[in-house]
């Protein structure tokens, strides 16, 4: 197919769709437009990819996930279909900007952070390394929020990215399934004395697959993100009558964790987890059940993925349809189910394992709570007389009145992995050290990765043509080949190239701060980002604490000699957490301060971009010079930013946690700022407790004067929140010891500075850190997935009737 044939086809199209010119059209008809030809040349593949699993009996895996954060999918899937030069170019000769087309497109809202993030990079990279494997999760109709600020507060407002459609989906309505919710269960013998439940009262939700295509990379093969929504059952129709019973009935999958600082917001969001789980696995057993294969022989067919805990029901969901549907002995039904699941845990935070309390769970879902009370008590009595008393007690699955999900992942699954190398052994000697001495083998790493199809060539195609043009293009396919570029460290063309590929972002991104925020920043400043979701353990607070003091020396000495700075966040707060929203006011307050404040001379900028998602990651990563990644050291699992920042040539400034210790070990300490305290510090300071941030404080003036400005009017408009603040620090002792690492963090910030004003020492560090990203790919992750968890195979391992090649590309 050439740019002829492709504009004749789209004409068409549009002519055949809409009845109209090119000349006629809406940007949003052309993206339609667009949308349908893409859809239908890679449906027939969609087809083709299922018909070969199931003719090669290939075992799929299925990856749970309440979040999906995909991100815009149109330059997406023209990259891994091997149109996107074609396709712009020919729609440039009818007179149509396609990034005029992309800005049709609404970011799905179906994610809120790094897990939604992570599980779409690894849809892209199952599909992309032609691996039979699917995603499953909820099809929010709002997703988690649109941000607003308003006199510098956060104001969530609903997020209508279905208002429009989504042409990438398509609704399965053969495939939909009923989902039994609440009533009463009890087990009744039947003749021969087997106990079968029977179920009374509740009601039924009907769950319809909306299916995505997920495309590989120009390989031919696509797989399937399948996302569920609620429907009202033809049976049920009576019960839904009014407009509010509707509503409360629709509301279950229309937001991304609905607010649970109360009961009925805890109901609605284990009500939408087992929703969506159930729904999942019996589509899976359904699926398996049409191969005609033997029911005992599913572990050889599945491999059932529980990304974090929201999806840990699938143990017992997957033991219910085998013992109660499929009559299958509890022993056999427990085998299969621990072959079948495996588990990733994604933190170290205690609260963020989710625990859920009897009667609310019985409330919800009986059955299942029975099945788990069943799974605990076996777990107890194997234990008893093996391990002492009190790592049963600490290890079971129902204790205080809670069910513990955690527990029952781990349980109920042949693996657990950490997300990071810190974290896992993390995992292993603290957080899950029980587990680890009961189940030693079950226990491994995989450290997180990142689609670097979307992060270089989408995101920054100014810097992906200086890669081509020195490196060549093998690096496109083959994340590894990226330190080729290390040959050229010293080559002051190719740094020159890459600095001006970054000058080009920066100057982009000024120019979209300036349209969005009205704030003029300079490209020649430092763009120094943190983009995360703010949370206390984050440390977005450290960040800014650094901002006040840079603020106040400049305003003691206008000629300080320090590089120009634009500090950049990006950042959501969850609706129902007050301190990060405190936070967010805060900072937005000091960016009010700092930038209509003449008398600094531009050397300080700081710039909050509100609703902060991927295509606004897409914006700022490949602009950023400075990666903050200052969580305290053993809070943060991996981190996926630091990743993106880093392939971009950002120069990360970080402690040593999460995945940040792989990317010094990667980069080495002269290519990297490191600063505070390491996990085993962190840990001494909770075992001798003997941490007083106030101490700290009292002695040093610096710090005085920081912590006062939030209280003394220094930062107008924040009498409430300045106290809030100022009180978490000294009087409730500083529970991320933010005090504890800012001089630390403070000498590393000047180390930044100094470093940056070797323009030359400065391009070759950045450099370095784009050179030694590709250790960082998902594909590199997924794989190690696929050969030690899952077992799956790629398609491409059976001699496939198509004779597909990982570099064929699609036809129109």
């Amino acid at each position: 197919m050439d740019k002829k044939e492709f504009k004749k086809k789209f004409k068409r199209r549009l002519a055949e769709k809409f009845a109209m010119e090119v000349t006629d059209a809406s940007s949003n008809e052309l993206y339609q437009t667009l949308g349908s030809l893409m859809t239908s040349a890679y449906s027939q593949d969609w087809r083709e990819t299922w018909k070969d699993y199931r003719e090669n009996n290939q075992k799929q895996s299925y990856y749970f996930s309440i979040e999906f954060l995909p991100g815009k999918m149109l330059k997406s899937n023209l990259l891994n279909m091997g149109w996107l030069e074609l396709v712009e170019e020919g729609l440039d000769e009818l007179g149509i900007q396609l990034n005029d087309l992309v800005e049709i497109e609404p970011d799905m809202a179906l994610g809120n952070g790094g897990l939604g993030r992570l599980a779409s990079c690894f849809m892209d990279s199952i599909a992309s390394c032609g691996l039979p494997g699917n995603g499953n999760g909820i099809r929010y109709e709002y997703g988690l929020f649109k941000q607003r600020f308003v006199d510098n507060y956060q104001v969530e407002l609903p997020d209508e990215w279905l208002q429009k459609g989504n042409l990438w989906e398509v609704r399965k309505e053969s495939k939909a399934v009923d989902v039994q919710i609440g009533g009463n269960v009890y087990l009744k013998p039947d003749q021969y004395g087997k106990l079968s439940p029977v179920y009374e009262g509740g009601s039924k939700l009907r769950a319809v697959p909306y299916d995505t295509g997920m495309v590989g990379y120009q390989n031919k093969i696509v797989n399937t993100m399948r996302l569920w929504s609620l429907e009202i059952p033809p049976e049920e129709e009576d019960r839904y009558r009014s407009i509010e019973a509707r509503r409360s009935f629709e509301d279950l999958t229309s937001v991304l964790y609905p607010d649970d600082s109360n009961e009925a917001g805890r109901k609605m969001r284990l009500t939408q987890e087992y929703f969506f789980v159930s729904a999942g696995v019996q589509s899976i057993l359904r699926y398996f059940k049409s191969l005609n294969q033997p029911m005992d022989e599913i572990n050889q067919y599945a491999a059932i993925h529980i990304n974090d805990t929201h999806p840990a029901m699938c143990v017992a969901e997957f033991m219910r349809l085998l013992v109660d549907e499929e009559q299958m002995s509890w022993e056999r039904a427990w085998d299969l189910t621990r072959k079948v699941m495996s588990y990733t845990n994604h933190t170290i935070m205690a609260e963020a394992l989710e625990k859920w309390s009897i009667d609310m769970m019985k409330n919800v879902c009986p059955r299942i709570y029975q099945i788990i009370e069943e799974i605990d008590r076996r777990f107890v009595e194997e234990l008893i007389g093996v391990q002492d008393f009190d790592l049963i007690q600490r290890t079971r699955i129902i204790q205080d009145g809670q069910v513990h999900m955690a527990h029952l992942a781990i349980i109920g699954s042949h693996s657990t992995n950490g997300v990071a190398k810190l974290h896992s052994d993390l995992l292993k000697s603290v957080v899950l050290h029980d587990f680890y001495l009961l189940y030693p083998d079950r226990f491994n790493n995989k450290t997180n990765g990142i689609a670097m199809r979307r992060w270089v060539q989408l995101a920054n195609p100014a810097m992906s043509k200086v890669l081509d043009a020195t490196i060549g293009k093998t690096w496109r396919k083959n994340s590894d080949d990226l330190r080729l570029l290390l040959n050229y460290e010293e080559d002051d063309q190719v740094l020159n190239a890459l600095a001006e590929a970054k000058y080009q972002n920066k100057r982009s991104l000024a120019a979209y701060i300036k349209s969005h925020c009205g704030i003029e920043v300079s490209p020649e400043a430092i763009f120094d980002v943190q983009i995360k979701r703010l949370h206390a353990y984050k440390r977005q607070l450290l960040n800014l604490l650094h901002i006040i003091k840079l603020y106040l020396d400049l305003k003691e000495n206008p000629e300080l000699p320090i590089e120009p700075r634009v500090f950049i966040f990006g950042a959501k707060a969850a609706p129902s957490y007050h301190y990060a929203k405190s936070i967010i006011k805060v900072i937005n307050e000091v960016a009010s301060l700092i930038n209509a404040d003449e008398t600094i001379k531009g050397k300080l900028k700081l710039v909050f971009l509100e609703n902060y998602n991927v295509s606004l990651a897409e914006r700022i990563i490949p602009a950023a010079d400075v990666s903050e990644q200052i969580s305290l050291a053993s809070k943060e699992a991996s981190g996926t930013s630091n990743m993106k920042l880093m392939l971009n040539g950002a120069v990360t400034i970080a402690t040593l946690d999460g995945a940040n210790v792989e990317i010094r070990d990667a980069v080495g300490d002269d290519n990297i700022a490191i600063f505070g305290l390491t996990e085993g510090e962190v840990y001494q300071y909770y075992e001798k407790r003997n941490y007083h941030a106030i101490d700290l404080y009292e002695r040093d003036t610096t710090i005085q004067k920081v912590v006062n400005a939030l209280i003394d009017g220094t930062i107008p408009n924040i009498t409430k929140e300045g106290q809030e603040i100022f009180d978490s620090l000294i009087k409730y002792n500083d529970e991320f010891f933010v005090l504890r690492d800012f001089e630390d963090y403070c000498a590393a910030q000047m180390s930044v500075n100094q470093a940056y004003q070797d323009t030359r020492r400065w391009r070759q560090i950045s450099l370095r850190n784009t050179a030694n990203a590709g250790r960082f790919s998902s594909d590199r992750t997924v794989q190690q997935y696929a050969d030690d968890i899952w077992q799956i195979e790629p398609l491409f391992a059976h001699n496939d009737n198509r004779g597909v090649t990982q570099h064929d590309t699609y036809l129109l």
